[in-house]
């Protein structure tokens, strides 16, 4: 499937595992992706992102510290902390305690980089995946970072969740490539 991708597209993947090494995780994840479109510029998927609003350092930020947030949580999403408030656990809570026993982050993924690169977590995979049914779904020939961002925007998990915090949902993304598309 990589054959298929753009160079823009490569260029994501590419840096999402050299970004998930430097920080010692274990697998490039979905959250990798994301932070690797975050630091795009001059891609499809960059101007897709401006243009659903995320068209800022500050607005790129504030999608940085909410993953941050995630990771600190665990990997859980504001819903699955809100279910879980429903049957009386409060994740803060639990969060903060941990934290003071153990230290800031103890609920983040295991840093234990493997050396063999390419290391894919399953969500990523189902991304990936996602991004060639986009890309045929919306007729065109190359998966381009654009249609992983639409992969990730269509969720389920974080990145969904946190791109629609901030107004990228998938719809945004979608209604705005026509527009990139054409000034590309």
């Amino acid at each position: 499937m990589f054959e298929r991708f753009t160079k823009a597209a490569k260029d994501l993947v590419r840096g999402a595992a050299e970004r998930a090494e430097r920080a010692g995780d274990p697998y490039v994840t979905t959250e990798h992706l994301l932070r690797q479109l975050l630091s795009a510029s001059g891609t499809p998927g960059a101007a897709a992102l401006a243009a659903a609003g995320i068209d800022s350092e500050e607005r790129r930020g504030a999608v940085e510290r909410d993953l941050n947030e995630a990771r600190r949580r665990g990997g859980l999403t504001k819903s699955d902390a809100e279910a879980l408030a429903g049957i009386g656990i409060d994740v803060a809570e639990v969060v903060d305690r941990v934290e003071s026993a153990h230290g800031r982050g103890a609920l983040a993924r295991p840093r234990a980089w493997r050396r063999s690169r390419g290391r894919f977590d399953a969500e990523a995979k189902t991304v990936l995946e996602r991004s060639l049914r986009v890309t045929l779904g919306r007729g065109d020939k190359a998966i381009g970072d654009e249609h992983i961002l639409l992969a990730l925007a269509a969720g389920p998990g974080i990145p969904a969740e946190v791109l629609a915090d901030h107004g990228a949902t998938y719809a945004a993304v979608e209604a705005a490539l026509p527009a990139v598309q054409r000034a590309g």
